[in-house]
């Protein structure tokens, strides 16, 4: 059968499964005979010693080799080497029936680009999930992954999931770990690709060895790989939370103390901290838009679309400066104020909290318009290589 008569791929992820591997293709090998589907069994070997390759090859199923090592690598290198229009993914640990894909296909022939299987809508066997990835790792994954970008599955990280081949291949997928499952759905959210879920049933794996995956270190990864794919989240929504408090409380105490209580007065202390949040939030919104920028011009990150795009054009290296120098005016101006008086003075201590506050603000200012400035160059910087280009 040629590769264009192929309607459906199942792909499994093979690093020394030599235990459940023939199971898990038998039981594919079996939907594919029942239901008509045209298609095949991919085994994407990750590098077994154990003699995986042999059993796959005996069950009749075909094997792709993958030069790097990585669940990640394995499934890139798998997607690459499929001959279906369709793929569905799952580990092969007898942890997802592979004898019960109708939901899948029934979907992907309706029109969905990416269908997600659902744990929590299906059923969790006992003992098949850890206690931590039932009622912390996977919920809070998938709340951020909803949150950050909008994505339609309630469990963003179910290793059974079905999707057109040509559109995931697009993406252009790179990492090589267990995060690779978070960046298909992320950049598939992304690129506008239309998902489906259907529930699912997750059993105890038929290991007598310890899974691959490691709680701590590869919930990490899924959770800096949202965060870095994110910048608003990382870096932007939490700048102009800070800028927003730290302006509020300048406001107030710049003319002077602020008494809430009879034994609560907030004075020039509460000032200096204010000044810093909008110092530290003007930093934070410069890096994630640094961050965006950098994202867009690797391919991690869609330009932005609407008015929003409008108005980050309109964000020219000029215009900053000007903006910087209209600041750095006010800033330097507030600085001239205080010295003067304090020469006036004589020069002593300055014992006015008038002037102290001046210097504060104007101080604030001063450091707001060099960090604008200075990120409006090196935002120009970046760009000269691409438009060279």
């Amino acid at each position: 059968m040629s590769q264009a008569d192929l309607e459906l791929t199942i792909l499994m992820p093979c690093l020394n499964e030599a235990e459940t591997l023939a199971a898990c293709i038998d039981k594919a090998q079996e939907y594919l005979r029942v239901s008509g589907v045209a298609g095949e069994v991919l085994i994407s070997d990750n590098g077994s010693t154990d003699g995986s390759q042999d059993i796959a090859i005996a069950h009749g199923a075909r094997v792709v080799h993958s030069a790097e090592r990585g669940y990640g690598a394995a499934l890139i290198t798998g997607i690459d080497g499929a001959r279906g229009r369709f793929v569905v993914m799952g580990d092969s640990d007898m942890s997802y029936d592979f004898s019960a894909l109708d939901p899948f296909v029934r979907e992907l022939r309706g029109g969905a680009d990416i269908v997600m299987g659902n744990r929590f809508k299906g059923s969790i066997k006992p003992g098949a999930m850890p206690f931590l990835h039932k009622y912390l790792g996977n919920p809070v994954l998938s709340m951020l992954g909803r949150l950050f970008f909008g994505v339609p599955a309630g469990d963003f990280h179910a290793g059974l999931r079905g999707f057109s081949r040509d559109k995931i291949r697009a993406l252009g997928l790179r990492s090589l770990g267990m995060e690779f499952a978070s960046e298909m759905v992320v950049k598939s959210r992304l690129a506008g690709l239309s998902f489906a879920e259907v529930p699912i049933t997750l059993s105890p794996d038929g290991r007598s060895r310890p899974p691959h995956l490691k709680t701590w270190r590869d919930g990490w990864r899924h959770l800096r790989f949202l965060l870095l794919y994110s910048p608003r989240w990382l870096f932007i929504y939490p700048g102009l939370l800070a800028i927003a408090l730290g302006l509020i409380g300048a406001v107030l105490l710049a003319p002077g103390a602020v008494r809430l209580t009879p034994n609560l007065v907030l004075d020039t202390h509460t000032l200096i901290v204010s000044c810093f949040a909008v110092l530290i939030g003007v930093q934070l919104v410069l890096f994630g838009a640094l961050a965006r920028q950098h994202a867009m011009a690797a391919g991690f990150l869609p330009p932005p679309r609407g008015g929003w795009a409008a108005f980050l054009s309109g964000l020219t290296l000029e215009r900053l400066l000007l903006y910087s120098l209209a600041v750095f005016i006010c800033g330097a101006s507030g600085v001239y104020w205080s010295v003067d008086y304090w020469l006036a003075q004589g020069m002593g201590n300055i014992q006015y909290p008038m002037v102290l506050r001046v210097l504060i603000v104007s101080l604030t200012a001063i450091g707001v318009s060099i960090q604008v400035a200075s990120a409006a160059f090196l935002a120009s910087l970046f760009s000269i290589g691409r438009s060279e280009r």
